[in-house]
This record gives structure tokens, sequence and C-alpha cells, in this order.
């Protein structure tokens, strides 16, 4: 059995006169991309730019919706009703959506971003408004969601809209025993050990299976892997990863390829 896995990063978030992350460096060597739809990060011309990026490298595009909150890089939670978020996610996958038309391509899959994806990890009803909306804009796109915990859960309401849903590892994050993210308030919840994430990585593939912070074995199957590539540290783990993989024959393709 071919043995694959799509490598996903968020992208497209420099806006105005603002920089932010290595884009050109970062995009040529995943295979699938977030890309920021202007509420916490990104603005029209990005977008457009990172589209075009993405499309030159064979990338898959992806809409990254976050909770309108610029300030604060949309990772602070909010007080926020089930329709707004409805209405908020509508607004920024049509307006990638609307880019990549222009380009006579389509959206891949929509992950939410920040806060936002961690209120829907916490909620089910969220997942849920997110997954409605995907399912009315596309039934083609992925909803992209944690590996966890309640992944059952999740497959629900995946079927209940009938989208496909990509689960995710964090490649340089750690695992609570329930397959849940320790908190980055712990030591140890972010891992900055090339090799050693390298390896993690090949062994999820391999057997489905990862060490958790108190170093029990957890089942924990995922179909794309988060990479960070906003630094030059993050981005020489991105190339150390994705040498890793193509040296012990494991294919890096997008998503939609083969969900």
């Amino acid at each position: 059995m071919l043995k694959q896995i799509d490598l996903n990063s968020d992208v497209g978030e420099s806006f105005g006169a603002y920089k932010i992350g290595l884009d050109e460096a970062v995009i040529p060597l995943i295979s699938s991309a977030n890309i920021a739809c202007g509420f916490h990060a990104g603005d029209p011309l990005v977008m457009a730019k990172t589209i075009s990026l993405a499309a030159e490298n064979d990338v898959g595009l992806g809409a990254h919706p976050g909770l309108p909150d610029l300030m604060g890089f949309g990772r602070r939670v909010m007080d926020v009703s089930l329709e707004e978020i409805r209405h908020y996610v509508t607004y920024q996958v049509g307006a990638l959506q609307a880019f990549a038309t222009q380009r006579g391509l389509s959206l891949q899959h929509v992950k939410p971003h920040g806060a936002l994806y961690n209120m829907a990890v916490r909620d089910t009803e969220i997942s849920n408004a997110i997954a409605e909306v995907i399912s009315g804009l596309d039934e083609n796109l992925i909803l992209v969601a944690l590996a966890g915990p309640n992944r059952d859960d999740l497959v629900a309401i995946a079927k209940r809209h009938s989208i496909r849903i990509a689960f995710e590892f964090f490649a340089d994050r750690a695992y609570n025993p329930d397959g849940s993210l320790v908190s980055r308030k712990i030591p140890g919840a972010v891992l900055h050990d090339d090799g050693a994430v390298a390896e993690r990585i090949i062994k999820l593939v391999e057997t489905g299976t990862v060490a958790a912070i108190d170093s029990t074995e957890i089942d924990l199957k995922a179909d794309t892997i988060c990479v960070h590539g906003d630094n030059p540290e993050a981005l020489a783990l991105v190339k150390k990863t994705r040498t890793a993989l193509t040296d012990s024959g494991i294919r890096v393709r997008p998503m939609g390829v083969f969900l």
C-alpha cells in the first residue's frame, strides 16, 4: 500500500506594508496551503499573490478563516454566536474562492485558524456550523480538524453534511494521553529538536501511533501534518521533515488527491 501524507502550512499572512512569514521558501516544500482570508491576516493583494505561488508549485489551495481580530492575529477567544461564525466563515471562504475562480482554480480545503480552530475542537456545535457552511459552498471542500479525542463526533458531522474531513497532526506539539494537545503553558509542549520531530512524523505515518508527553503510546491516525515556516528555524524543520519523508519512501501529496 502506498504510504502518503499531506504537509500543510499557514501562509498568506502578510498584509499591507507588513511582511509575515517566508511564503516563497515554504510553499515549494508543502502540498497544501492554508491561506489567510483577511480577518486575522492577509489582504486582497496577498491572497491573490499567495494563490498564484501555490498554483505554480502544484500545492492544494485552502482557506484559513479566522475570527475578526487583526490586532490579536486571530488568537484571542471571542464571544460570538454560531450565526456569526457561519457568516464569518462564509465571507472569508467566499472571498478566497473568488480569487481562485479568477485563475480557473478551485479550493481544496478549509482549515479554521487560531482561536476559531481551538473553539471548534472544544465545541462540536462550532465544528458542525463550519461544516454546514463548507457543504453549502462546495461539497468537494475538505474540512481540516484536529486528530484527537472527538474524532468520532467529527466523522459524524462530516457525514451529516456530505463532506470529507482531513485529520491533522501537529509535528512540533506534544500530546496528552487522550490525544489532545498539551497546553503551551506546560514545559515541553512545543518540540524544538528537528531530528526528533522528523522521527515522530515517520512513526506516525508508518504505524499510526505517537508517544504522548508521559511516554505512553497512543493511536493517532492523521491525513495531514501541520508544519510552520514563519521563521528560519521553522523553515529548517520543514526542509528536514520533507527530506525525511522522501528518504523513507513516503510521498507528500495534497490531501485532495488521496482522501
